[in-house]
């Protein structure tokens, strides 16, 4: 008997076509879908925030690229790298959601009336180079998830109302070059080991119950 032929399994041409649209649309839709996810996160931004000037009117979730709106910059991907907030006179907190702008660089949020705590959720910036959230009304501790932010050059938390003590955690920040702890109300001893070797000490002053090894100032032990 002879042998039975073999077939081939192949896409007739409609067949092919279509799955190479399939792969165009599934590809577009990626940029698109975090996108969206950032617009949902300057919205929550938005939303708990009192602007007196207007200055955020265009950040409406109608316009759903935010690399359109004022104060926001984006990359050559087109994603969100750039939040410009400083001196805004903004009143209202820092929104967790914001710890889902994976590619975000640079947060300047200083000089305003910012309230409540830094987000835990913040530490998800792992491409963040600069925080600035000095003159703010901050309260409550720093994160230690801010310690996974490794590549962190500028963090600028001076004159808030921040408490408890500086996590072990952002001993770990080697690529820090400018730090500001001061004007707050941290307590216990600050870090000395890692990369603050390195931080002057003037960078924890009038943090009354915070003590530092090269000062004789503060006290500890309300802790």
């Amino acid at each position: 008997m002879a042998p039975m032929p073999t077939k081939t399994l192949s896409l007739t041409a409609p067949a092919a076509t279509a799955a190479i649209l399939m792969a165009v649309v599934m590809a577009s839709m990626a940029p698109s879908a975090a996108a969206n996810e950032e617009v949902k996160a300057l919205i929550a931004l938005r939303n708990g925030l009192d602007d007196p000037s207007g200055e955020l009117a265009s950040w409406i979730p109608d316009l759903v690229d935010p690399c359109t709106w004022v104060r926001i910059s984006c990359n050559d991907d087109n994603r969100v790298n750039s939040i410009q907030l400083g001196n805004l006179n903004i009143t209202g907190p820092l929104a967790p959601e914001l710890g889902k702008l994976e590619q975000l660089q640079y947060m300047e949020m200083a000089g305003n009336n910012l309230q409540g705590p830094i987000p835990p959720e913040f530490g998800d910036l792992t491409n963040l180079l600069s925080m600035d959230l000095y003159k703010n009304n901050l309260s409550g501790p720093i994160p230690s998830t801010i310690g996974k932010l490794k590549s962190l050059k500028f963090l600028r938390i001076d004159h808030n109302r921040l408490t408890g003590p500086i996590p072990e955690e952002l001993t770990g920040l080697s690529n820090l070059v400018d730090v500001d702890f001061s004007s707050n109300d941290f307590c216990g001893t600050a870090p000395t080991s890692g990369v603050f070797q390195t931080i002057p000490s003037t960078s924890f002053d009038n943090n009354p119950r915070l003590k530092h090894p090269r000062n004789d100032g503060g006290d500890d032990s309300s802790c």
